[in-house]
C-alpha cells in the first residue's frame, strides 16, 4: 500500500487521508479539547476520490493516520474499449486502460482518442483521470 503515516492533528482540509481504507479529500477537520481525563479529538470528514462517498473518521490528535502517496502523470488518450479509455503513460510509453466511471465528471466530455494528453492520479494501485491539459 503507497501510504505514510501522520499524526491526525496536523491534517488540514484541502489534503487526502485514507478513511476505511479508501483515499478521501479532507473537506472538514474539527478539533475538541482536552477533556479531564484524556486527549483532544478530530473529527476529519472527507470525501472518496473515486466514489465521492463521505466518510467521517474521529480519532485522538495525537494518533497516526494513513495519508495516500498521490503519483501524477500525463497520459495520452489512445483509443475508446468499451466504456472505458485506453492511455499511455508518456513516461514509459506502457498502456492501462481507465474506466469511464474513473474520471472527472467536467473531462467526461473533453476526452477524445489521439493527442488527447490527460493528467492522470495514481492512488494505492487505482487511477483516475483528474483533467484535459
Amino acid at each position: 500500500m503507497s501510504t505514510k503515516p501522520t499524526e491526525a492533528g496536523s491534517v488540514k482540509e484541502g489534503s487526502y487521508i485514507m478513511i476505511d481504507g479508501e483515499p478521501c479529500k479532507v473537506v472538514e477537520v474539527e478539533k475538541s479539547k482536552t477533556g479531564k481525563h484524556g486527549s483532544a479529538k478530530v473529527r476529519i470528514v472527507g470525501i472518496g476520490v473515486f466514489d465521492n462517498v463521505k466518510r467521517t473518521l474521529i480519532v485522538p490528535a495525537d494518533a497516526q493516520v494513513e495519508v495516500p502517496i498521490i503519483e501524477k502523470f500525463v497520459a495520452q488518450v489512445v483509443a475508446r474499449v468499451g466504456d472505458s479509455w485506453q492511455l499511455m503513460d508518456l513516461r514509459n510509453y506502457s498502456t492501462f486502460e481507465v474506466s469511464q466511471d474513473q474520471m472527472e465528471e467536467e473531462v467526461k466530455g473533453r476526452i477524445e482518442p489521439g493527442g488527447v494528453e490527460v493528467e492522470v492520479w495514481d492512488i494505492a494501485g487505482r487511477r483516475k483521470i483528474i483533467r484535459v491539459r
